[in-house]
């Protein structure tokens, strides 16, 4: 068993995958995996598959130079974003083994939602390309490590049944007072 950057703080409520030295661009995959972090595993999956059709953009936000801009990035809040259709692939199917990891554990797939996804750089590969003149320059491929944990949350956390308090200034809340007190001193 191989050691995780970060283990669950429950480990029976949660499922685990990783998958190393994949021959996938690690820039391309890092941005993929930043945008799927925190999002329910259907609605991860789902974003994956619009990326893979061009319908959803991946924002680019850290390896972003000489990436062009797209109408799609808005929705993100950024200019820049791309369409990586590898890095989609590699990342579904590590989503799809760590949702099978969680239905032998007997987890919910509905519930499940993405706690932890992690994108390390792993050692080049080696080729060489031809140049003019007789040289020769090295032609290195960007594998990475991709580790993700899958954590079964029970409900949507939405606004709790308590009715909602106005908001009061402060200069309000001072008169308020004051008034209160008045009332107090008369009776």
């Amino acid at each position: 068993m191989t050691r995780y950057a970060i283990e669950p703080d429950n480990a029976t409520k949660s499922a685990k995958a990783r998958g190393s030295n994949l021959r996938v661009h690690f820039k391309n995959t890092r941005e993929t995996a930043q945008a799927i972090k925190r999002m329910p595993l259907n609605r991860a999956s789902k974003y994956l598959k619009n990326v893979i059709a061009h319908k959803e953009i991946v924002p680019f936000r850290r390896f972003m130079g000489g990436v062009g801009r797209h109408a799609q990035a808005k929705v993100h809040g950024t200019a820049q974003g791309r369409w990586p259709l590898k890095s989609a692939e590699f990342l579904l199917q590590l989503l799809k083994n760590a949702e099978s990891n969680a239905e032998y554990k007997g987890l919910d797939p509905d519930h499940l939602w993405i706690d932890h996804i992690q994108v390390n750089r792993a050692p080049k590969m080696r080729r060489r390309t031809y140049r003019a003149h007789g040289r020769i320059n090295p032609y290195m491929s960007s594998p990475c490590h991709i580790e993700i944990t899958l954590v079964e949350k029970e409900q949507a956390f939405g606004k709790k049944d308590e009715p909602e308090k106005k908001k009061v200034s402060k200069k309000k809340m001072q008169k308020q007072n004051i008034a209160s007190r008045r009332n107090e001193g008369s009776m």
